[in-house]
């Protein structure tokens, strides 16, 4: 949960349901959407599971100390190299985890790429796992917590078109716990 004292859950909901409509409005109309253009008029929104701010957890930052860079292979059997940035630990759900956050190759460190799977993989959501991104302010590396909120894990563009590519989330990044919060499988 968060610590954070001047959290307003009201304006946080009305700010997360404002940048869920904006994106179906964005995944419905917009020639980059990757919703196939013949499939567009049927769009009708995508899932979510409910807004919970429990879901939006404090998470210390260890930076990552090394030059070795991370393979991640793809949805199409290609790969994509990135580079350790931070680990971000915190406790969801009762559990004590850790993820790690990444950039591409000679990127620039402003934003952090955040790939994971967790129990609802494959089940409530998408078999390749989920992503989250971030901005940040400053260098990520001498901050001492940021907030990670679950509410905004997206599923990647492959799941709506097997035209992209998109990286599978290592095993470092796989937790043993659900994340009921984000983007979610429609129901059957």
């Amino acid at each position: 949960m968060s610590t954070t004292d001047d959290f307003d859950a009201e304006a946080w909901r009305a700010e997360l349901e404002g940048y869920r409509d904006r994106k179906d409005e964005f995944f419905a109309n917009e020639r980059q959407s990757p919703i196939p253009a013949d499939q567009r008029d049927a769009f009708d929104g995508l899932t979510y599971f409910d807004p919970d701010p429990a879901y939006r957890v404090e998470a210390d930052v260890t930076p990552v100390e090394s030059d070795e860079t991370v393979v991640m292979e793809t949805t199409v059997d290609t790969e994509q190299e990135y580079e350790r940035v931070v680990e971000l630990g915190f406790d969801v759900n009762g559990e004590t985890a850790t993820l790690v956050g990444y950039t591409g190759v000679g990127e620039d460190r402003d934003s952090l790429f955040v790939p994971f799977r967790d129990k609802t993989t494959g089940q409530q959501t998408y078999g390749a796992g989920r992503y989250m991104e971030f901005e940040v302010e400053g260098d990520v590396t001498e901050a001492e917590t940021v907030t990670l909120d679950f509410n905004l894990a997206y599923h990647p563009f492959c799941a709506y078109n097997d035209a992209f590519a998109c990286p599978l989330p290592p095993e470092e990044n796989w937790l043993d716990v659900a994340v009921e919060a984000g983007e979610r499988l429609p129901e059957v």
